[in-house]
Formats: C-alpha cells, sequence, structure tokens
C-alpha cells in the first residue's frame, strides 16, 4: 500500500502540531536570554542527540544512500576526518568561547583585531548560512511539491512561504531554546526512518542482521578507501578535508556552536562534542548500509535505478516499502530539512543582532521586539533566496551558487586559525581586502590546477587553501605586538 497525497499532507500537518507544542512548552517563560543562550541550561546529552539531526540536512538524507552505488563508502573517509575535527573543536575552540563568555562567536574576533575584522567574519558567515540553510530548503521543498503539493494545485511559492512560516512561528520567542528541544525531536524522526527501512529491506530479503551485514560486506559497494592521489576520493584528501570542514562550519559557525554554548559549562559542552561525534558516525554508517540495501534490493528485484541517484531512496520508500516505511521516511526528510532551517534561522538572528546591532548579553526587555524584527527579516530574505533559485530553475547555476557559499568559510577559518595561535597585531582595515581577495585566487588556482599541478583536482580542500591565503594575507598585514 502506498501513501496518497492527503495522507502525505495530514502526516506534515500533525508533525508541525508537535513542534508548536513543544514550542510552547519551552516558552513559557522564554525572555530574551532564553532566545540566544537557553539561559545556558540545555543538557547537554539533548543537545548532542539534536545535533545529529541539525548536522544532516535533508539534502545528506536523500543523497548519501543514493551516493553509494556511485563512490561506496568512500564518504566514511569523509566523516572520519569530520570526527576529528569534532575533537579539536571540543579541545580548543569550546574552552575558548566559555573563557570569553561569548553569545555571538564572532565577538572574539572584536577581542582580537579590531572591530573591521569582526564585522568581516561575521558578515561572511551571514551570507554562507543563509545561501546554505536556503539551498537546502530548496531542494527539500522541491521534492515535498511533487510528491504532496501538486496534487493539491498549491504554488511552490506558497509552499515555501508556509513553511518558513511555520519556522518562524515556533522559533520567534524561544529561539535557541526550543532549538534544542525540536532538533532532538526531529533527530528522532530522521534516525527511526532509516531504522526501520532498514529492517523492512531485512525482512523482505529473508535475511537477520547477520546475514545482513555480511551482504553489505561482500558487496564492492561497501568500499570505503581510495588511495589514488589524483582521485577526489583520495583518502588524505577527504580526511583533511572532513577534518578542517568540520573545524570551520561547526567550530566557527554559530549555527553550530550556539547549541553548544547553551550548556551549563565548558565540561558539559566538551562531553557534548565527544557523545556526538560518535553519534553522528554511526548515523551516517547506517546511511551507508541503507544506501546498498537499496541498490541489493533493486538489483534483486529488477527495479531500475534512477538516473539521477538521489531519487533512490524516495522512490523505493514511497512505493516498495509499504505505508508505513512511506510515513517515517516523510516524517524523516522533513525532519531534516527543518532541523537545519530552523537552526540556522535562529543563528542568522543572533548574529545580525550581537555583531551589527551592538546588543549585549544583560540587555533583554527593551531589545524584544528587535529581535523578533530581525527574525522576521531572516526569514523573508530565505524565502526570497528560495524563490530566486526557482527563477533560476539551471541545476548548474544553483550548484554554483552553492559551491561560492563554500568558499566563504576560508576566511573565517584564517582568521580563526591567525587570531588563536599568531602573537601578532593584524591592520585590521585591511581585513575585509584580504578577506575577498582569498576566496577569488582560491577559484582561479581551482579552477586551473589540473594543468599546474599534473592532473590534480581540488575538491573539499579548497577550503584549506582558501584559509592559508587568507592567513598569508593576515601574516602580510601585520606587525609584533608591543
Amino acid at each position: 500500500m502506498t501513501m496518497d497525497a492527503l495522507t502525505a499532507l495530514l502526516i506534515i500537518a500533525g508533525y508541525f502540531s508537535v513542534l508548536m507544542i513543544v514550542s510552547w512548552l519551552t516558552t513559557r517563560k522564554a525572555d530574551t536570554e532564553s532566545f540566544f543562550n537557553a539561559n545556558r541550561k540545555s543538557p547537554w546529552f539533548l543537545v548532542a542527540f539534536g545535533m545529529v539531526g541539525a548536522t544532516l540536512s535533508g539534502v545528506t538524507f536523500i543523497s548519501v544512500p543514493g551516493e553509494v552505488g556511485n563512490s561506496a563508502f568512500s564518504y566514511l573517509q569523509f566523516v572520519l576526518g569530520n570526527v576529528v575535527g569534532y575533537w579539536l573543536v571540543a579541545a580548543i575552540l569550546i574552552p575558548l568561547y566559555y573563557k570569553l563568555g561569548l553569545v555571538s562567536i564572532y565577538s572574539f574576533l572584536d577581542q582580537r583585531f579590531g572591530k573591521y575584522s569582526y564585522k568581516t567574519g561575521s558578515f561572511f558567515f551571514l551570507i554562507s548560512k543563509l545561501i546554505g540553510a536556503a539551498f537546502r530548503l530548496y531542494l527539500v521543498a522541491g521534492v515535498l511539491q511533487i510528491a504532496i503539493f501538486d496534487a493539491f494545485n498549491i504554488p511552490f511559492g506558497i509552499t515555501v512561504l508556509v513553511s518558513i512560516l511555520l519556522i518562524w512561528i515556533y522559533t520567534y520567542k524561544g529561539g535557541i531554546k526550543t532549538i534544542v528541544w525540536t532538533d532532538t525531536l526531529q533527530t528522532l524522526f530522521l534516525v527511526s526512518a532509516v531504522i526501520f527501512t532498514i529492517v523492512v529491506i531485512t525482512k523482505a530479503m529473508n535475511w537477520n542482521f547477520k546475514e545482513m551485514f555480511s551482504a553489505i560486506d561482500a558487496n564492492p559497494l561497501s568500499d570505503i578507501f581510495t588511495w589514488e592521489w589524483k582521485s577526489g576520493n583520495n583518502f588524505f584528501k577527504q580526511f583533511f578535508a572532513g577534518m578542517f570542514i568540520t573545524i570551520v562550519m561547526v567550530g566557527m559557525d554559530q549555527d553550530m556552536m550556539q547549541k553548544n554554548l547553551t550548556c551549563k559549562n565548558r565540561k558539559e559542552a566538551q562531553k557534548n562534542m565527544v557523545v556526538f561525534s560518535v553519534s553522528f558516525l554511526i548515523t551516517v554508517f547506517m546511511f551507508l548500509c541503507l544506501g546498498a540495501l537499496l541498490y541489493i534490493y533493486a538489483g534483486k528485484n529488477n527495479i531500475t535505478i534512477p538516473s539521477n541517484t538521489d531519487d533512490l531512496y524516495p522512490m523505493l520508500a514511497l512505493n516498495e516499502f509499504g505505508l508505513f516505511v512511506a510515513i517515517v521516511f516523510l516524517l524523516g526528510i522533513t525532519a531534516a530539512a527543518y532541523s537545519s532551517a530552523d537552526s540556522a534561522l535562529t543563528a542568522l538572528t543572533t548574529s545580525f543582532c550581537f555583531d551589527f546591532l551592538d546588543f549585549k548579553e544583560k540587555e533583554k526587555q527593551h531589545k524584544i521586539k528587535t529581535r523578533k524584527l530581525v527574525h522576521l527579516l531572516f526569514s523573508a530574505l530565505l524565502l526570497i533566496v528560495i524563490l530566486l533559485f526557482k527563477v533560476l530553475n539551471n541545476e548548474s547555476v544553483v550548484v554554483a551558487v552553492f559551491t561560492l557559499a563554500g568558499y566563504t568559510y576560508g576566511p573565517i577559518l584564517g582568521l580563526f586559525i591567525f587570531g588563536i595561535y599568531v602573537k601578532r597585531k593584524v591592520i585590521d582595515k585591511f581585513v575585509p581586502y584580504i578577506a575577498v581577495v582569498s576566496p577569488v585566487l582560491s577559484y582561479l588556482i581551482a579552477s586551473n590546477s589540473e594543468y599546474l599541478f599534473n592532473g590534480y583536482k581540488f575538491g573539499f580542500e579548497i577550503l584549506i587553501l582558501n584559509g592559508l591565503l587568507t592567513f598569508s594575507g593576515l601574516l602580510l598585514f601585520s606587525k609584533k605586538m608591543l
């Protein structure tokens, strides 16, 4: 039995109803401090579990299983780098942020360099996060549009508008305090979807779990390591790219660190990060196992693999495995999409309020109206960017825009590494220029890398080059401290 559009719509409505109840329960005594740091009372284990869902976006939810058919388990190389990156964040950055008592982590740049560096770091985060969150929500909204809303002749613009409005409603008051709890619920839906799908496939193949793992292990799809140095999947390229991307996109990203900074103290935040890293590794491994099982199942049942492998999991979940799996899949992909979008919206609001409107943590009640207005503004910007993606309607252009957002994290990496480890005074007014030139040079080098470096092709590790160029520029325009 498959799921019709009305059933799917009712499930989505029920899902958001639950989120609204959670929001109401967590915001009855909420104030401005609750919005920004949850009064620093979040249980570390709750944050750790919830961060899994926030890290795995809707794109990851449908792409990782499908990508197994193209690159086997090689993605695990990248994730192993992620895990080491999480440990470095726990060891180096979390103690720094707690020592300085930060709400916006970019305040560190103000204390270390000056206002130009501070505004530059925050600006690059705002651009990166806005584009990234819009892109992820756009792709998943497209899936939901085809699966559900087209049947009711609801335009894509209305679908996105209502989605963002719902996110705004359950986050505008409680902010990060609400997000910590909704992320936990959304992670539960996401992980449950993967587990139940694996169980159903295993039963359909008449395997027990030992036989299932044996089948996966014996299949070439489970190959992990690639040692060919020119390959984009080379282990060292993937591992170090994963490590540095985690340091930047978690440890130097307001969205992810804001959750960590809601823990009671530094030790609990560090414990949260370590436990989360292990949970994340296990969850990704389950996604990869699911991908292998999807291909094995399709092969045994003579099911044609879609030309776009991202469509494999949705196609089988919604049409092959029964109503229950269809329901948990729909809940899983919705949770994956909105757990990243809601926290991004809260982080954008926090960063802008503290970094550009000069909020102070102790200023509470008289800032509420301004904070709500900023939250609404970024909700509108998120809607506009998503609709622009729709107007472009060109996958190569959209992917290029998203790739461009990845370049903007390089200057943040260079700024933080220099600020933490180099005891020199940067000429602050030159920092915005360095932050613009470095991604441009990185792009030019990456575009010509095969010619310049004997066939070497940059992948995710372009971030490292970008950060190194920023670091070099800061070193060039700096002087000894007095």
